[in-house]
């Protein structure tokens, strides 16, 4: 390696020596020490893989800026070691020129053109910046401190940290736009309508699904403790829950139909709310609560409180037809949709996600559930519209949910009358590398997989056989052909938010 190295350039290199002179001129003392401690902490990016590690404990912003400096930190060192250290291979300062006591070792053997500890240091502390300015001044010193250090112990000289140090800022910018900041959600919405007052439950039929996610023996005494005056159901096991659900909205002096359940169980009794027009009270049931959360009925505190004071809104319910069986003889099945429908590998998605958010936040785990997902998943071949698509994920959502990428969260309004149709697509060249390249970089709603409209109506079929469908997380196997239609303002619910 030593006799490929050589000079810089008569003029740099006097220059550099004139710098390194000065450099060893300083008097010796602690500070010695000191930049030869800050130097090797820096080692391979240590340092600030380690301060990344605590800026991650905190969410939002601040742990965004800690995987943005990451990545730059990562494509600054990867940029400085694996091509200008090739391109400009340079030898590095000589003992004789530094104080023995001063100088590293052992010295590095590789190029000394360009700094790889400088473009590590400028670019986490930029990529920092860009996100929490405050926080990349604060590490501002911590940067400038590694790059003299370089100079300092004798491993670099002063132009090798100038170009290194550029380098570490054109990673910052190059991956400014990676994880951008996701802008506001929008402020929820509600359509207020009035609904019965339901005074300890006067008049309320309550269906309680037994093999609901967060059903226990105790279920039903909670309910008749908030509730002492209604009609309380628990649907066993054995029983048809569309048929009991319906039985108890017949029931004489029922006006308003509560239901304890999943999202199945909360779509089944929307449409029986509808077909005998009575309001719905959606209680948190379910083990994810999806539809709960987003009319405001979270808790049973705030259901007891829509309930009590008859404040209620209007939701657009989605209707899906669905062609399953013999293709000489289809069953048709007419479902509800309250909240989304998926084709192809979401739900092994989301049970991912899910799993690994406690542990990892809900951001760093979506990334992780999305590589482990898609390494050896395959895609679905569909025909969307009259158009054949490779699919790796088909995700349709009853009303516009933000953030506007992979993993919708938030639905703020629900009756804005639109399908939210989602597609991330096989059908481009490498796509698996563009898909893992999205997620690594957070430019998934960017991506040229991405595919994000809204419409009113869609038809989808398998070009092959059959497909699995899911809808408000009920999966159904064997279907042939489905149709998502939007049925405006259909369905009454209790919210104790019903502003506009």
């Amino acid at each position: 390696m030593k006799s490929m190295l050589r000079k810089a350039p008569g003029p740099l290199s006097r220059l550099d020596r004139k710098l390194v002179r000065a450099v060893s001129a300083f008097p010796s003392g602690r500070h010695d020490d000191f930049f030869r401690q800050l130097s090797a902490a820096a080692n391979n990016g240590s340092l600030w893989l380690g301060i990344a590690s605590v800026l991650a404990l905190f969410p939002g912003k601040t742990r965004r800026a800690a995987l943005h400096g990451v990545l730059a930190q990562g494509v600054a060192s990867g940029v400085t070691n694996l091509v200008f250290k090739t391109l400009l291979p340079r030898a590095r300062p000589l003992p004789e020129q530094l104080p023995v006591f001063r100088f590293v070792r052992p010295q590095p053997t590789s190029s000394s053109m360009p700094s790889g500890h400088s473009a590590s240091a400028v670019a986490f502390t930029l990529g920092v910046g860009m996100v929490r300015p405050a926080l990349g001044a604060a590490l501002a010193p911590a940067a400038a401190g590694v790059a003299y250090s370089r100079v300092h112990t004798g491993a670099h000289w002063p132009s090798d940290v100038l170009i290194g140090s550029v380098i570490g800022a054109g990673a910052a910018l190059l991956t400014r736009k990676w994880w951008p900041v996701r802008p506001p959600f929008p402020e929820t919405s509600r359509t207020g309508v009035h609904a019965p007052e339901l005074a300890d439950g006067q008049g309320l039929g309550i269906a309680v699904n037994t093999l609901g996610g967060s059903y226990a023996d105790e279920t039903a005494d909670a309910l008749r403790k908030v509730f002492p005056k209604a009609y309380i159901k628990e649907i066993g096991p054995e029983e048809d829950v569309a048929t009991e659900i319906d039985a108890v909205a017949s029931r004489p002096g029922v006006v308003a139909l509560g239901v304890w359940g999943g999202d199945g169980t909360v779509g089944t009794a929307a449409v029986t709310a509808v077909e005998h027009s009575l309001p719905l009270l959606v209680l948190p049931g379910g083990t994810l609560n999806h539809f709960a959360r987003d009319a405001g009925t979270p808790t049973l505190a705030a259901a007891v409180e829509a309930a009590s004071t008859g404040g209620a809104a209007l939701a657009d319910v989605g209707h899906v037809a669905v062609e399953r069986g013999l293709q000489e003889s289809p069953e048709r099945l007419e479902l509800a949709m309250l909240n989304t429908a998926s084709i192809g590998l979401y739900p092994n998605l989301v049970r991912r996600r899910e799993q690994l958010q406690p542990a990892l936040g809900k951001p760093l785990a979506g990334v992780v559930a999305m590589f482990r997902t898609f390494a050896a998943g395959t895609p679905t071949s569909l025909i969307v519209d009259g158009v054949r698509h490779k699919v790796w994920i088909m995700y349709v959502g009853r009303g516009r949910y933000y953030p506007r990428d992979h993993a919708p969260l938030v639905r703020p309004v629900l009756d804005d009358g639109v399908l939210d149709l989602r597609m991330i697509t096989a059908d481009e060249p490498f796509s698996r590398l563009r898909l893992l390249w999205a997620v690594l970089t957070g430019t998934m709603a960017t991506s040229r997989i991405t595919h994000l409209t809204e419409t009113t109506s869609i038809r989808v079929e398998p070009a092959d056989s059959t497909m699995v469908l899911a809808v408000d997380g009920e999966v159904m196997p064997g279907v042939r052909a489905a149709e998502f239609s939007v049925k405006r303002g259909a369905l009454k619910y209790y919210s104790p938010l019903p502003g506009s």
